[in-house]
Order: structure tokens, then C-alpha cells, then sequence
């Protein structure tokens, strides 16, 4: 029997010999999976021989037993270079016929569809046109290539902060004769711009005698009496000053009444700050909104909205309290029917309407919203701006996260889900066939795949532009095989020494 045990053993030697140098081989396939060669031994069946007569007859192949442990993960910023790190399989579709791999090696054929380098496709769940991910059933992935859709701008978000102390846009007042002798007078000044006195309205009365008398009509305060001197100026509040020449007589008197700035967005001495932002209409176009901030008193500002093309209008009025803080905002009726102010519908939001002339929906109504805005002493200036629309847009590339999830980015600074990559576990990995090109298939032992994300239940995660590198341990596979080459030689050995023995008995 000594020649059937040394070929058994040459037969197995050799098989290890094959799974080793196919594990050396492979030590660079992205996601193969290194094989151990298991044996087990013969004995001859026999009735009449006792148990503890028994004398092998060799050893045979039992099984290569595949070593699923993980792989190294490489970077290659790769876009279509997909790694798992975890348990699971990448769902592939040859024509209908669905097989596993490791390999996350992609790109994208004439059609948009994700394959490996065999050309099948890589399965997962479909996204529709707005980026909702259907879960129901697992298609071939394709990415799309058409343009996405614009969406009309609707609101404007503006946290912004207004100076406090900015100057009240107010021009030189205007001094009238209201009675008695007429003086002369180069008109009032303003000697501080950012006084809120400079908003009333006040009576100098004389008494022909040398002396006068302010009032604030505005305020109701209490008259403030003083000598004239001809071409000494008079006070007014604490912000402007008339200066009068000549004798007045007992019933002389004069108003100085506030004259507001009239806004010309043309003109930025007429306002105190502006800022613009992009609206997008219907079709994706876009045209530039100019916002203007006017300080009309204390605490109070006008707001002028429009197109840089177009005119600015008056769009309505916020306040703020003591503490810098918005309390509250009006804008004009419209239609004006009756004249005047009203409450916005919410605190900071003016409504108020662009002319569009590309062929979309006109006039664009739009919502500009201040309710962060603060009224603080500082620099005038945005804390944030936002807008809620954007044009059409390309895709310029796309990621893969941990879950699966395919995002395209598009050329106008939008993201969107194309789709999600799912992988397939099974309850027996070593059931799977080996169908070569990293290519597994399912069968009875291996059981039915587990579809499912990644990430969920006992399936891996995913990283994008990176490749799983083959669990091969060359240090290992160099060792066992110095280690299978010794077992062949012993072998053959035995055949040898049979040989002899056979030779011996010949020569009796």
C-alpha cells in the first residue's frame, strides 16, 4: 500500500502547491480573497478488520477554504473606485444573471451605467428626479447626465447689522416766516447728522424785546428761552442750528421743519447701506437684487428693494427698540388705496415684486426677510445672506458616502441623489462559488443573498475613491510554501523507500 499513501500525498502537495501560488498570483486583484487548501485522511473499509488494526491509505483534497477577512483599503480619488470595508458583496448583473464581487473597480459605459471591467452592472436602488432613493427592488445604476431643473428664487434671507449711529438721511431744513418781521437767514444747519432731534419740527417765537423762545413741537417739551444776538445761531435740539440777522419784531416767528433725503439708489449719499444678492427665475435665469437701507430717525430705517437694472422702490419700514433689536415692520398698501403703512404678515418679511423678460412667469413675486438684522453701534454689514433658488445646473462629478449614497454634484453649487449602492451578505460566505474575474455565485450552501444598505444590520460600509486590496499575506503564503514543497519531497520519499522494499524482495 506504501505507493497508494506517497500519491496520495504528491496528489495533496500538489493542490497545495496550486492554491499557494494562486494566492501569490493574486496578491495584487483588488478584492480577492486568499484560499486555504484543507485535507483529510483515508482508511480502507474492511468488516473484518478490528478498529484497532486500522492503517491509512493516504490523505485527500477536503475543501479550499476561502479566507474572507479584510482586506487594506487604498485611496485612489477615484470617483468610481468603491471600497467595502465590512462584510458584504457587491450585487453585479450579467444580463439578468446576478453574481457577487469585491472588486470595486467602476466606471461608466456609453450609456451612463456603472460596470466593472467585465461589463456588468452594478446594481443598487433608483433615484427619480428629485432625489428620492426607491427601495422596493434593486436596478442597474446608471448615472443621469441631464441637466437639473431651476427653481424660481421666492425669498431673500438677510441677517444683516445697521449701524446705530449712521447719520439720519435728512437734508438741510427749512426755515419759514410765520409771522412778524422777516429776518435773514442762511437757512439751518445740521451740526450733528446723527441726532434724532433733527426729526422734529420746532417754533421760534420772538418777543421784540431781545429775547426768543424754541419749542420742540414734535417732542411737546417744554419751550427753551434765550437773548438773540443778530448772527449768534440759535440751537435747535442737539443736532442743528438756524442763524438769524436783522431785528425781529414781537410777533416774528419762524418753523424749521425736517426735509428728508429723497432716495435715489443712484446716489449712496442718499441711503446708508446697500448689499445684492442673485434671484433665479422660472427658467433659471438670474438678475442681480439691490437692497437699500435708509436711517429715517432713531431706530428707524426705510428699505428700498429692486432689480440693478431697474428702480428701487420703497418696499417698507423696520424698527428697532433700545436694545438693537427688530420690533417691528410696515410696508406700503398695495395697491395704495388708502395711503399709509401696514404690518408685515411676519416680523422682517416685505413682499414686493421683480419684472422678469426671458419669457418666465412676471412680475417674480418675491419675500425679502430681515428678521435677524440687528440695529447695533458698528460697521454696517451682512451676518448672512441667502436665497432659495438656483439656476440650471450640470453634473460635475459625484461622491459615494458610507451608506451607498451616489451624489451628484452639479455646476450650479446643487447636490441631488442619483442613486444607492447595496450590498449583498449571505449566511455562509464559503458556499459561494468561485466563477472567477472576483466573481462569486450564490448557491444552496451559501444561502439566498441579504440585500440591504450599507452600514445597516451586519452589512459593511462603503468609502468612495478607494480600492479594497487582496487579503493575501505574502510573508505567510512564501512560508507555506517552502512548508508544501518540503511535504511533496517527503512524499515522494515514501515511494520511493517503497521501491526499495519492493526491489529487495525481487532480488530474494
Amino acid at each position: 500500500m506504501g505507493y497508494q499513501q506517497g500519491l496520495s500525498g504528491l496528489s495533496a502537495s500538489s493542490s497545495d502547491l496550486d492554491v499557494i501560488g494562486n494566492n501569490i498570483a493574486n496578491a495584487n486583484t483588488v478584492g480577492f480573497k486568499s484560499g486555504t487548501a484543507e485535507f483529510a485522511d483515508m482508511y480502507a473499509n474492511s468488516i473484518a478488520t478490528a478498529v484497532n488494526q486500522q492503517i491509512g491509505i493516504g490523505t485527500q483534497l477536503s475543501e479550499v477554504q476561502q479566507q474572507f477577512a479584510q482586506g487594506t483599503i487604498t485611496t485612489t480619488n477615484q470617483a468610481l473606485n468603491v471600497a467595502i470595508n465590512g462584510n458584504g458583496f457587491f450585487q453585479m448583473s450579467n444580463n439578468g444573471t446576478l453574481t457577487y464581487s469585491r472588486n470595486g473597480v467602476f466606471q461608466l459605459d456609453k450609456n451612463g451605467y456603472i460596470t466593472n471591467a467585465q461589463g456588468l452592472d452594478l446594481m443598487g436602488y433608483a433615484a427619480n428626479s428629485t432625489g428620492i432613493i426607491n427601495t422596493a427592488q434593486t436596478v442597474p445604476l446608471q448615472i443621469p447626465t441631464a441637466n437639473i431643473a431651476p427653481t424660481p428664487t421666492t425669498t431673500i434671507t438677510a441677517g444683516l447689522n445697521l449701524n446705530a449711529q449712521d447719520s439720519i438721511m435728512l437734508s438741510a431744513p427749512t426755515v419759514t416766516n410765520t409771522g412778524g418781521t422777516a429776518l435773514t437767514t442762511t437757512g439751518a444747519t445740521i451740526t450733528d447728522a446723527t441726532a434724532s432731534t433733527n426729526n422734529d419740527t420746532y417754533q421760534i417765537a420772538f418777543d421784540g424785546a431781545g429775547g426768543y423762545t424754541v419749542t420742540d413741537t414734535t417732542a411737546g417739551t417744554a419751550p427753551v428761552s434765550g437773548t438773540y444776538t443778530a448772527g449768534t445761531a440759535i440751537t435747535l435740539g442737539n443736532g442743528q442750528s438756524v442763524t438769524f440777522t436783522g431785528t425781529p419784531s414781537a410777533t416774528t416767528a419762524y418753523t424749521v421743519t425736517p426735509t428728508p433725503t429723497a432716495f435715489n439708489q443712484n446716489d449712496s449719499t442718499t441711503y446708508n447701506y446697500s448689499t445684492s444678492t442673485t434671484a433665479y427665475d422660472s427658467l433659471g435665469g438670474s438678475q442681480t437684487v439691490n437692497m437699500y437701507f435708509a436711517k429715517t430717525g432713531a431706530g428707524t430705517w426705510n428699505v428700498y428693494a429692486g432689480t440693478s437694472t431697474g428702480t428701487a422702490s420703497l418696499v417698507g419700514q423696520a424698527t428697532f427698540n433700545s436694545s438693537g433689536k427688530l420690533v417691528s415692520t410696515t410696508q406700503p398698501t398695495v395697491p395704495p388705496a388708502a395711503p399709509g403703512n401696514v404690518a408685515t404678515a411676519t416680523l422682517g418679511g416685505f413682499t414686493f415684486s421683480i419684472p422678469t423678460s426671458d419669457g418666465s412667469s412676471t412680475p417674480q413675486n418675491l419675500t425679502l426677510n430681515i428678521g435677524t438684522t440687528t440695529q447695533y453701534g458698528g460697521k454696517d454689514g451682512v451676518n448672512s445672506l441667502q436665497t432659495d433658488g438656483f439656476a440650471a445646473g450640470q453634473l460635475t462629478g459625484f461622491t459615494v458616502a458610507a451608506d451607498g449614497t451616489l451624489t451628484g454634484n452639479y455646476s450650479n453649487g446643487q447636490t441631488a441623489a442619483l442613486g444607492q449602492i447595496v450590498l449583498a451578505n449571505f449566511s455562509n460566505e464559503n458556499g459561494l462559488v468561485d466563477l472567477g474575474n472576483n466573481e462569486y455565485g450564490q448557491t444552496s450552501a451559501s444561502g439566498v443573498a441579504q440585500i440591504s444598505t450599507p452600514g445597516s444590520t451586519n452589512h459593511g460600509v462603503l468609502q468612495g475613491g478607494a480600492v479594497e486590496n487582496s487579503n493575501v499575506d505574502l510573508t505567510s503564503e512564501l512560508v507555506n510554501l517552502i512548508t508544501a514543497q518540503r511535504n511533496y519531497q517527503a512524499n515522494a520519499q515514501t515511494i520511493k523507500t517503497q521501491q526499495t522494499v519492493d526491489q529487495t524482495l525481487i532480488n530474494l
